[in-house]
């Protein structure tokens, strides 16, 4: 199966499906959607910031290809803004699908009024400035919300959470995953008509 494929059945399955399945790479709960209703998956580009650095961040944004998701790891600097109405709007035009900043955004209007999917832990007065310490790195790995994202993962979303993918592990799960979604309308029916749990679910102990 080629990216495009996987791609297109991850947006297909409802992302907390993949939780039934699977253990590793969710994002910690903190990381959440400031942009409401949306749902992001695309391929990760990585920034380790440094600083709080503007000039880094521009630095990547100039390597953004179309469908990949701008992954910031701040470093632990939770105050700082990395992300707001210019970076967004930047990201967005050079082809982005989302941006997801283990820290603090800004613009918070501006962000929703542009649309494009932004996953934060918050938002912040704060922001970064022209330093240009050089120290940032573009594509490597870098550690998001306890999760260690290599360039090229796969970033999946939405207002329940994030969670990052090698593209062998999406491989592996999403046809399991995809056969779940069908099955769960017949189960929600079932219950809705008055069968009882114990018929309907799994209640045998292991």
């Amino acid at each position: 199966m080629d990216e495009s494929q996987l791609i297109e059945q991850l947006k297909a399955v409802s992302l907390p499906t993949l939780g039934h399945f699977l253990e590793e790479g969710f994002a910690d709960p903190q990381l959440r959607a400031m942009v409401p209703n949306v749902k992001l998956v695309g391929r990760a580009l990585t920034l380790k910031l440094v600083g709080a650095d503007a000039i880094a961040v521009n630095l990547a944004l100039a390597q953004i290809r179309p469908g990949d998701v701008l992954v910031i790891d701040t470093c632990g600097d939770h105050r700082h803004a990395p992300v707001g109405a210019v970076t967004s709007c930047a990201a967005r035009c050079a082809g982005a699908v989302g941006i997801v900043v283990d820290g603090a955004v800004t613009d918070l209007l501006e962000l929703r009024e542009a649309g494009l999917p932004v996953f934060a832990r918050g938002t912040s007065l704060l922001t970064t400035k022209l330093h240009g310490r050089g120290d940032s790195q573009i594509n490597q790995p870098v550690h998001c919300a306890g999760v260690t994202v290599h360039p090229g993962d796969l970033v999946l979303a939405d207002d329940n959470g994030v969670l990052f993918l090698d593209r062998a592990v999406a491989q592996d799960v999403i046809e399991r995953a995809l056969a779940s979604d069908l099955s769960e309308p017949q189960l929600l029916a079932r219950l809705m008509a008055g069968e009882p749990v114990s018929s309907v679910l799994s209640t045998k102990l292991s």
